[in-house]
């Protein structure tokens, strides 16, 4: 019993993208593949290496991966689906102390910094999203991509009049550039507000609105000085929309299970949480055995794989009643197609009392053809009465066929018919005794 559920308990050979080291994306990935080691040993992960969240998505969206970090605004592909939301990153849009920007609009003719790195083409395309909902053409906004201590000293010397930030509620870029920018100027940091972001993210779907607490990047002074609705964009692991709803709904209770072994590898993981089985949005939907599994509850994965195995079953079993039913009628009409050259040899017989010497000799022709092609095929093999029954209508013709020549007479043809020995080896053993062996 150990050894059949042993042989019938799940595998899995996953392909999942890998970003470069030192990324969010390769600290997760490193987790998750050091977790499943010892949660699963029976799925093997096989790391894809990628540059950047574009080939992370790229990856994904042609079938060389099944899992992979996509960012739900960076042109996430459209077969993928949600097995897990990593974390939500905050679209701060951070000012400089005492700024007189308060609006979107202020920015038009002047410059924005965007922290350079892997992720400065994707957060440059965040600002152009924004822009064009306000109608500030681009071309009147300038970007400096700069290191986070070049932007505070930009902000300082008021080279900038914000800067562009996308990060967590927790230590990463905002906090960061919020940091930098309340050293180098000794003052409080500003974080613009978007009370259309609601709308924004309905219009683009990729973003969401979110509402920031006062003090959420620094404490003292706190910043935001007070409650700030903004934009936010998420980071998921998602999976191909073709992966087995029993396969997504095991790697998403993995996770979510296993999130305090994951956090102490790395901290980001404690952003982890699971997406709303009831979210309608048009890209990056939840996957239908990840919903299933957070309505219904937790149902092992051995459990539904008994489920795919009854149905494979089914499957199986359909299509051997199929191939039984078009064996049976291959074999009908093969039946009907050995039967032939008997029934012909009985028409022969038939037909030789009434032929000519022209009919008789091409009814002599075909005779011969016959027993050459029966004899050929089934040499002292075949079906016993089958054989049994040609070998009596081959009696009956060749009987025939004399008779009428000798009533014809010697003028019938310029050479009598050549020869015809049937031999005791040429006939199965029930059939070889029905009939003497014989010489025309």
């Amino acid at each position: 019993m150990f050894a059949v559920a042993h042989f019938w308990s799940p595998h899995a050979n996953l392909r999942v993208t890998m970003g470069p080291a030192g990324s969010t994306a390769h600290r997760f990935i490193t987790a998750f593949v050091s977790v499943s080691k010892v949660q699963h040993p029976r799925v093997n992960l096989e790391l894809v290496q990628v540059g950047d969240l574009a080939g992370s998505a790229k990856a994904l969206e042609e079938g060389r991966t099944d899992l992979a970090i996509v960012r739900s605004d960076a042109a996430p592909p459209d077969n993928a689906q949600t097995i897990v939301i990593l974390r939500r990153d905050i679209v701060a849009f951070v000012l400089p102390p005492h700024s007189h920007v308060s609006s979107i609009a202020n920015l038009a003719g002047k410059t924005i910094g965007i922290p350079s790195g892997p992720l400065q083409s994707a957060n440059a395309q965040v600002l152009d999203t924004v822009l064009s909902y306000f109608d500030v053409p681009t071309k009147d906004v300038g970007r400096a991509f700069l290191s986070v201590d070049e932007l505070a000293k930009a902000v300082q010397q008021k080279k900038l009049a914000a800067v562009l930030a996308v990060g967590p509620m927790a230590p990463g870029e905002v906090v960061d550039v919020v940091a930098a920018i309340a050293r180098a100027t000794k003052g409080t940091p500003g974080i613009l507000g978007l009370d259309e972001a609601e709308t924004i993210g309905k219009r683009f779907p990729g973003f969401e609105s979110i509402d920031v607490p006062a003090g959420a990047f620094r404490a003292r002074p706190a910043t935001p000085s007070d409650t700030v609705t903004t934009l936010a964009v998420t980071y998921r692991f998602a999976a191909s929309e073709l992966m087995p709803n029993v396969v997504a709904a095991a790697i998403a209770r993995s996770i979510l299970t296993t999130k305090a072994k994951l956090v102490a590898i790395t901290p980001l993981a404690n952003q982890i949480e699971a997406p709303d089985p009831d979210d309608k949005s048009p890209i990056l939907p939840i996957h239908p055995g990840v919903a299933a599994y957070l309505s219904n509850g937790d149902q092992s994965f051995f459990d539904q794989f008994q489920q795919y195995f009854y149905i494979g079953g089914l499957v199986i079993s359909l299509a051997g009643s199929l191939f039984a039913a078009a064996s049976a009628r291959w074999n009908r009409r093969q039946s009907e197609a050995d039967w032939q050259p008997i029934k012909r040899l009985v028409e022969i017989a038939g037909a030789a009392p009434r032929a000519d010497g022209t009919a008789l000799a091409a009814l002599e022709s075909e005779f011969h053809r016959l027993v050459s092609a029966v004899l050929g095929r089934s040499p002292g093999g075949g079906d016993t009465d089958r054989m049994s029954a040609f070998s009596t209508a081959l009696a009956h013709a060749r009987h025939a066929l004399d008779q009428r020549r000798a009533s014809l007479g010697p003028d019938t043809g310029s050479q009598s018919p050549p020869t015809l020995v049937v031999s005791q080896q040429m006939l199965p053993a029930s059939a070889a005794g029905s009939v003497l062996p014989f010489e025309s």
